[in-house]
Order: C-alpha cells, then sequence, then structure tokens
C-alpha cells in the first residue's frame, strides 16, 4: 500500500465512516420522532444526555442541561401551535438552574398538555423542569431527584447548616459569604418549584412540597421513586408496558473495548418450566 492510499484509509476510516454512521443514526432518529408525533398527536422534544466518546482518542465528555438546550427547547415551544400537545423525553443528571428554569417556565406557559417522559432518570435540573408537567409519564423504576441548590460542589443546605453550628467569629469571610448566598438560593429555588406546582396543588400543599424538595432533607442524588412522587402529590403515571416508540434505543451510550451489559434485545413470552430447563441443559 503506498502512501496515497494509506492517507486515503485513514481518511475513511477516522473521517468518512464516523460521520456518515453519526448521520445514519440522526435521520434513524428523526424518522423514528416523526412516526411517533403522527400516532401521538404531539410535539416530541428529546432531552437526552448520555456520555458521548470526543475526538479521535475516545475522549469522553459527560452532558449535562445547558443554555444551548434551554435555546433549543425554548425555538421548539415556539414553533408548537397552542393547542398542539407536548411530549418531552428527559434523561438527564440536572445541570445549569437558569437553564432548566427557563425551560420549566416555558413549558408551563404552554397552553395545551404537557407531559414529561422519564424512561430511566431526570435527577435535578430534570425534575424541574418534569414539575412544570400536566403528567409524569415514568417506567416503573424510573426516578426523579431533589431540587435542593448546589453551591459549588456543596449543597446549599449544609453549607448553611455548618455555619449554624459554629460561632460566627469561628467561621471564615468566604463561608459567610456562601452561607449568605445559599440562603438566597434556597428561597429563590422554593419559590420557582412553588410556582410550578401551586395552581395543581393549592397554596399549603404547594409550598409544602416546595420546601420539601429544596431544603435539603435528603442528599443530592437520592433517588424518588415512582410510588414516592405519587405519594408527594406529583403527576405521575407509571409506564409499565409502553417503552415510548423506543426512542432511547436510538440514543446508545458510547460503546468502551468491553460492555459491561449484553443481552439478546427481543421480548420473551414468558419463563420456561422447570422440565424444559433441564432438558435445555
Amino acid at each position: 500500500m503506498d502512501g496515497s492510499s494509506l492517507w486515503l484509509y485513514f481518511l475513511l476510516i477516522f473521517i468518512v465512516f464516523p460521520q456518515l454512521k453519526q448521520q445514519l443514526v440522526q435521520w434513524r432518529r428523526v424518522t423514528a420522532i416523526r412516526n411517533c408525533e403522527k400516532r401521538r398527536g404531539t410535539r416530541i422534544i428529546t432531552l437526552i444526555h448520555r456520555q458521548e466518546t470526543m475526538g479521535f482518542w475516545g475522549m469522553f465528555s459527560r452532558n449535562f442541561i445547558n443554555i444551548e438546550d434551554s435555546e433549543e427547547i425554548l425555538r421548539a415551544i415556539r414553533l408548537t401551535s397552542d393547542d398542539t400537545p407536548i411530549d418531552i423525553i428527559i434523561h438527564t443528571p440536572g445541570g445549569l438552574l437558569l437553564a432548566a428554569e427557563q425551560i420549566a417556565r416555558a413549558l408551563k406557559r404552554h397552553p395545551a398538555k404537557v407531559t414529561v417522559v422519564v424512561p430511566h432518570y431526570a435527577m435535578s435540573g430534570g425534575t424541574l423542569i418534569a414539575l412544570a408537567a400536566d403528567e409524569i409519564l415514568m417506567d416503573r423504576h424510573a426516578v426523579l431527584g431533589p431540587v435542593d441548590p448546589q453551591i459549588g460542589k456543596f449543597p446549599a443546605a449544609s453549607i448553611l447548616k455548618a455555619v449554624e453550628i459554629k460561632a460566627v467569629n469561628d467561621v471564615d469571610d468566604e463561608t459567610l459569604i456562601l452561607a449568605d448566598v445559599s440562603r438566597k438560593a434556597l428561597r429563590q429555588t422554593r419559590d420557582l418549584v412553588y410556582e410550578l406546582i401551586s395552581d395543581r396543588l393549592g397554596e399549603e400543599r404547594g409550598m409544602e412540597l416546595a420546601t420539601t424538595l429544596t431544603e435539603g432533607r435528603w442528599t443530592h442524588d437520592y433517588p424518588i421513586t415512582v410510588d414516592e412522587a405519587a405519594t408527594l402529590g406529583l403527576p405521575v403515571v407509571p409506564n409499565d408496558h409502553d417503552s415510548f416508540c423506543n426512542l432511547m434505543s436510538l440514543y446508545p451510550q458510547s460503546a468502551s473495548a468491553r460492555p459491561s451489559v449484553q443481552y439478546i434485545p427481543v421480548p420473551y413470552p414468558g419463563r420456561p418450566s422447570a422440565h424444559s430447563r433441564k432438558d435445555a441443559f
């Protein structure tokens, strides 16, 4: 193989083929979304964050809710007529509060029904967006999470607790400033949650739930299950049978050299009997 052929080989392997593969995946996603929209009569929006491979060396990048997400989702909502329902599929660990707040308020103001679909998890900012929905369609083992604000790498509630148990003279100025910011963040986030849910739950229950979700009662990664979310008063509908157009299968996690999960991707009709299992061996 001469030098020009070798360069052509590397060009195909590292640039052309990956781009063609990505375009094919994108085409399959658009087709699946369009077919699902026709079946449900809705506008479908996806907010799906996966770990993605970046560059030639296979470096990984973790995605979170950011301003680009809110810009695109707000644009999609503006393109949706007032009488068209919206289904937004959320799979995210959370992200920037400002971006999640913009998305939640825009969904809240949409006149037609808004359904948030949670196939696996919608934590932190993802939960905040879900609070704006008329219905939260959750897979049986999917989870939401608390929306207590985080200041840097620490929960705001924990910063305040640390200041409370010490004498003021024993706390440095930076920590006191963080405590002041934490106090404001807790109040602002609680008021936002109340704004999103009070018309559905009423003033008293709305404030109670807003306080529960923002006060730092749990760790920030605490999983709120379908049953617990329903007990809290969220408009949760368990989704036991429908994979919601199989859209999540078109957003696979980046493959590693050795996959950690493997199975035959077909439904099995039932468990074999003990006798048939013996025969199988």
